[in-house]
C-alpha cells in the first residue's frame, strides 16, 4: 500500500511499474480519494507494456490489513526556501493519524517512511505503531547516496555501481558523505580527487533538492526509484547494504546508515569504524534529528 498520492507515492507506483517486482497487488490511498482513483486509472494504461504485471486498484486504509508494506509518502509538500524540518509541525500530526489508522486496519507488515522530515517521522512511526524497530524503516540517505554516487561517478568517468560510498546521518542538512572508506574498486576516492573537489561534490549532493524545488517545485523521481530498490530488496529477502533510516538504541534516534536489508524488515546495521572527525559529524546530525524530536514532544 501507498499511503499519499502526490508526486512522490504516484513516482514510486509507477517506478514499480517500470521494473521487475515481486509485488503482486499495489493499493493507492489519499485523503483525496478521487485522485488515487485517478492514479489507478491512468496507471493502469501501462500495464499492457510494463515488465511486470500486477493488480492496481484504490482503497482506504482498512485495506492494509493484508499488505505486507506500507509505504507513507502522505503530508504538506516542501516549498520553495522551506528546509525539511520546517514540515515537522504538520507532517507529525498527519503522520500520527495515519499510522493509528493503518495498524488499527490489522496491519502487521513493514513500514517504509518517506515523507519529511523522514528520521523524526520514522521514529514517530515506531512510537505510535509499537511496533519492533526492524519493521520500520526510513528511505533515510538512499536517495543522498544515489546523488553522490552518480556525481563521484561523473567526475571519475566509471558507472554508479562502480561507487562505494554512502551519505550518512540525517536527511536534510546537516548529512555528510563517508569519504574514509569511499572507493571505487577497492582504490580509495581520497586518492583520486582533492578535498576541495570532494567538498564541492558533498555540498552540491545536499543542496541538490533545493536546486531542484526551487527550478520545478517537487523532487520525486530519485526518491521513487530508490524506494521501490527498498521495496525489492525486502520482498526478495536480497539482504543488501541500503542506507536506510533505522533505529539506533545507543541513541534512541532513526537516522541513515549502511544497513542490511531482507525479508523482515532490518537485519542488522553495520559497524563502520569512522574516524574522530567523521564521528563528531555523526553526532552532531543525531543532535539535529533529536533537537527535532523535542518539537513533537506531546506526539511520542
Amino acid at each position: 500500500m501507498i499511503v499519499g498520492t502526490g508526486n512522490v507515492g504516484a513516482s514510486i507506483a509507477f517506478a514499480l511499474l517500470n521494473q521487475r517486482t515481486s509485488v503482486n497487488e499495489l493499493i493507492l490511498t489519499d485523503i483525496n480519494q478521487d485522485d488515487a482513483e485517478g492514479e489507478v486509472l491512468d496507471l493502469s494504461d501501462a500495464l499492457a507494456v510494463s515488465p511486470s504485471w500486477l493488480k492496481i486498484r484504490s482503497g482506504d486504509y482498512s485495506a492494509a490489513q493484508d499488505c505486507d508494506i506500507c509505504i507513507l509518502t502522505a503530508g504538506a509538500n516542501q516549498k520553495p526556501g522551506e528546509t525539511r524540518t520546517d514540515l515537522l509541525q504538520k507532517n507529525a500530526r498527519i503522520t500520527q493519524d495515519i499510522v493509528s489508522s493503518v495498524v488499527e486496519s490489522g496491519f502487521h507488515g513493514i513500514f517504509i517512511v518517506v515523507a519529511n522530515p523522514m528520521d523524526v517521522l520514522s521514529y514517530l512511526t515506531w512510537r505510535v505503531s509499537d511496533f519492533p524497530s526492524e519493521r520500520i524503516i526510513g528511505s533515510g540517505t538512499i536517495l543522498d547516496t544515489a546523488r553522490l554516487r552518480f556525481s563521484l561517478a561523473h567526475e571519475l568517468e566509471v558507472h554508479p555501481k562502480s561507487i562505494h560510498a554512502y551519505q550518512i546521518g540525517e536527511h536534510g542538512d546537516s548529512e555528510f558523505a563517508v569519504w574514509s572508506s569511499a572507493n571505487v574498486g577497492g582504490e580509495k576516492i581520497s586518492s583520486l580527487l582533492s578535498e576541495n573537489k570532494r567538498h564541492k561534490i558533498e555540498d552540491y549532493v545536499k543542496n541538490k533538492a533545493y536546486q531542484i524545488i526551487q527550478k520545478k517545485g517537487a523532487t520525486h523521481y530519485g526518491i521513487g526509484a530508490c524506494t521501490v530498490q527498498i521495496i525489492n530488496c525486502i520482498l526478495n529477502d536480497e539482504r543488501r547494504i541500503l542506507p536506510v533510516s533505522t533505529y539506533d538504541d545507543c541513541t534512541d534516534t532513526f537516522y541513515g546508515y549502511p544497513t542490511i536489508v531482507g525479508r523482515e524488515g532490518i537485519i542488522r546495521r553495520l559497524d563502520l569504524q569512522l574516524p574522530e572527525t567523521e564521528g563528531i559529524k555523526l553526532q552532531k546530525s543525531i543532535n539535529v534529528i533529536k533537537s527535532n524530536l523535542k518539537q513533537i514532544e506531546e506526539l511520542l
